[in-house]
C-alpha cells in the first residue's frame, strides 16, 4: 500500500461523483475531519471487527469503516482492501479508498516514557441511504412487491457471479452484508472474511472458518472452503425473503407460505 499518496477534501469529493475513479489511500486526519472526530452520533453500524460512520462531504456523504483492535485484526483489512481493489461492479457496494496510518505515540510506561505505535486502519465506501436487506426481511410477509422482490434477488446473484468470475469467495454472505440504495437495488459489503483464489483455483483448507451460524454452509467443520459456501447462503438469504422469516425453511415450508401468501 503507498502510503505517501495523501488527497485533499475537495479531492475525495470529485472522486464521489466520478464513477471511474480508483480508490485511494486516504489520509487520516481527512477521515477524522468529516466524520467530526469519529463522533457517536455519525455511527450507523457496528460489528466485531469495526464501527461504521457517516461521512460529511460538501456535495454528499460517505461511510467511513474504522477497524477495532488493529493489530488482531490486520489480516482481515489487508484480505478485504486486496478484494476490494479488484472489484467494481453495480452490485457491489463502491470503494473509494482505505487508509492504513501508524504514528509513534510517547507515553509514560512503569515510570518510564515510551514511544507506542498506535495503528489506525480504515475504509471508505459510497453511502446506502436505505441500510441493509436485514431491516426489510420480517415476519410480515410481502414487505417488497414481487416485482421489487425479483429484482433484489437478481442483483444479489449478478453481484455474486461477478466476484466468483473474478475468483473472490465471499464467505459471510448474509443479510446484513447486502446494502440497498436509493432505488433499492442490493449491493453486497464487507469482505473481511473474502478468500481470493488463484487462477484456476476451486478451493482452498483452512483450520479457521468464519460467517455466521444459519448463514454456513454444513460442511465448514471440514475446513474446506469452495464457492459453494457463498451459494448455500445464496440460498438461505432467497428463502429469508420470499417467506419474511429468519433462518432456515424446508423447501415445503416455503412453498406453502408463498401459496397461502399469494391466494
Amino acid at each position: 500500500m503507498d502510503l505517501r499518496v495523501s488527497i485533499t477534501q475537495i479531492e475525495l469529493e470529485c472522486m464521489l461523483v466520478d464513477d471511474d475513479a480508483e480508490p485511494k489511500a486516504l489520509p487520516f486526519p481527512l477521515l477524522e475531519k468529516i466524520t467530526d472526530g469519529f463522533s457517536d452520533k455519525l455511527e450507523i453500524g457496528r460489528g466485531g471487527f469495526a464501527v461504521v460512520y457517516k461521512a460529511m462531504l460538501d456535495n454528499g456523504i460517505i461511510a467511513v469503516k474504522r477497524m477495532s483492535n488493529t493489530y488482531m485484526y490486520e489480516k482481515e483489512f489487508h484480505r478485504e482492501v486486496e478484494c476490494l481493489m479488484k472489484v467494481k461492479h453495480k452490485n457491489l457496494v463502491r470503494f473509494l479508498g482505505y487508509c492504513a496510518d501508524t504514528q509513534g505515540n510517547m507515553g509514560s510506561y512503569n515510570g518510564k516514557m515510551v514511544m507506542a505505535d498506535v495503528q489506525q486502519r480504515l475504509l471508505c465506501f459510497e453511502y446506502l441511504p436505505k441500510g441493509s436487506l436485514d431491516d426489510y426481511i420480517t415476519d410480515s410477509f410481502g414487505e417488497f412487491e414481487w416485482r421489487k422482490c425479483y429484482q433484489v434477488i437478481k442483483g444479489i446473484c449478478e453481484g455474486l457471479n461477478y466476484l466468483h468470475q473474478n475468483n473472490i469467495m465471499h464467505l459471510d454472505l448474509k443479510p446484513g452484508n447486502i446494502l440497498l440504495d436509493e432505488d433499492v437495488m442490493p449491493k453486497i459489503t464487507d469482505f473481511g472474511l473474502s478468500r481470493c483464489f488463484e487462477e484456476g483455483q476451486t478451493r482452498v483448507i483452512t483450520e479457521n472458518v468464519g460467517g455466521t451460524i444459519g448463514y454456513l454452509a454444513p460442511e465448514f467443520h471440514t475446513g474446506e472452503i469452495t464457492h459453494k459456501f457463498d451459494l448455500y447462503s445464496l440460498g438461505v438469504i432467497v428463502m429469508e425473503m420470499l417467506t419474511g422469516k429468519k433462518g432456515y425453511q424446508s423447501i415445503e415450508d416455503v412453498l406453502k407460505i408463498i401459496l397461502t401468501s399469494s391466494l
